[in-house]
């Protein structure tokens, strides 16, 4: 498949999902621009704005949508913007990526339902409600320890199938399993989702990923997924080496986004801030982070 859709930028590459920074119980909107001006001189190739990294389900509707404005404001046509649109209310999933479509963003990510746990039928329904009320070209997303159900292969199959513009599955199972059988079934563009697996499911046919790590070194996730992509094996290895340390290292300590958002601010781009129910990590753990990002600056100072 040609990963073009509709005129659009292409569905491929290092796509960042952002954090939403935060201080004193407001979004930090001065910080949040330069956030996307350094995702851009890293590198990134999409922004991704509003989904599990951002903390969008602590977002008020007011900053939901003035997040999803500032980060297409300030890209200012130079990045693509794939906002995430996602709920367990098919009203409100709709809403969201209509919202989306009007204020130009490049692609919709929207994940299955949490909660609701709907069946198969239920999921298809859901996504072709969606992608029956607007033409932006829609990345689906499972991920199912965080929603507690599967998207099946069949089902992905069957919507891209009945609607062209459902171009996209970000993959973040924590396994590479269901890839294959996911490209042989059709052509939809496979995101990986988890970190780790980057290169593991780019030598499958991915065609990049939607990372956590890239707040932290968009330029490592960009020289990666390039590296995959032009199928140079040794440079590869090298960077998933390095992605994979740092990506499993702040895994260990605890939900996402609270070690990325606290690797972040001990590199001094955001304060160190969260929305309940997410809370600051305890000093061991802050500490273990603090250790683990002074391994990177040196595998950093090894590269150069």
């Amino acid at each position: 498949m040609d990963s073009r859709m509709d005129g659009s930028r292409e569905l491929r590459g290092s796509m960042t999902a952002l954090v939403t920074p935060f201080r004193n119980g407001e979004v930090d909107w001065e910080c949040l621009d330069r956030l996307v001006d350094r995702q851009m001189a890293g590198g990134t190739d999409w922004l991704v704005p509003c989904g599990t990294t951002g903390e969008a389900p602590t977002l008020t509707e007011h900053e939901y949508e003035r997040v999803a404005e500032s980060v297409i404001a300030r890209s200012a046509g130079r990045h693509p913007v794939m906002i995430g649109t996602g709920s367990n209310s098919t009203a409100e999933a709709v809403r969201r990526t209509k919202f989306a479509a009007s204020i130009g963003a490049g692609a919709a990510l929207i994940v299955t339902p949490y909660y609701n746990r709907p069946t198969q039928e239920g999921l298809f329904r859901h996504y072709a409600a969606i992608a029956e009320a607007v033409e932006l070209p829609l990345v689906l997303y499972n991920v199912p320890l965080r929603t507690g159900v599967n998207l099946g292969v069949e089902t992905v199959a069957r919507l891209r199938r009945s609607f062209p513009h459902v171009g996209g599955v970000k993959h973040a199972t924590g396994s590479v399993d269901g890839v294959t059988e996911l490209l042989e079934k059709c052509d939809v563009v496979v995101l990986c989702g988890d970190d780790p697996l980057t290169w593991p499911m780019m030598c499958l046919g991915a065609k990049g990923v939607i990372s956590v790590v890239g707040n932290l070194e968009p330029e490592w996730m960009h020289t990666l997924v390039e590296s995959a992509r032009d199928r140079d094996f040794t440079a590869a290895l090298r960077h998933h080496r390095q992605i994979h340390a740092l990506a499993a290292g702040l895994g260990a300590f605890g939900p996402n986004p609270v070690p990325i958002k606290t690797a972040m601010s001990l590199r001094g781009l955001i304060h160190e801030e969260f929305r309940l129910p997410l809370c600051p990590l305890d000093e061991p753990a802050r500490q273990g982070i603090e250790r683990l990002i002074g391994d990177t600056l040196r595998i950093e100072a090894v590269a150069a």
